[in-house]
């Protein structure tokens, strides 16, 4: 496995573990009806959560090759991986259309 790969595993992990946290202290922070202390405070929490649990640093990379882009969400191969599986009929239900 690329290293590339493996840092995306360790941030999708994250992502997972801190979600219920991260959730729970954005909608404290942003709800306004409660005091302006009690909001900061949980900001301030949320800011100390580590940097990659958070969902935007969760890049799509294709599993075999660790290409970023073209990868289609789907499958989670790019674009070239998924037409060589295709040609050669390794992907159930995916032909080469001919008309």
């Amino acid at each position: 496995m690329s290293n590339q790969i493996m840092r995306d595993h360790k941030r999708r992990l994250l992502v997972a573990k801190y979600e219920l946290k991260r959730m729970y202290y954005k909608a404290i922070c942003q709800d306004r009806n409660l005091p302006n202390k009690i909001r900061y405070e949980y900001f301030f929490k949320l800011s100390k959560l580590p940097r990659n649990s958070s969902k935007t640093r969760v890049r799509n990379r294709c599993i075999f090759t660790g290409r970023p882009r073209s990868v289609y969400k789907l499958f989670r191969i790019s674009r070239i991986v998924f037409r060589e599986l295709a040609s050669k009929g390794s992907l159930i239900g995916i032909n080469k259309s001919c008309w």
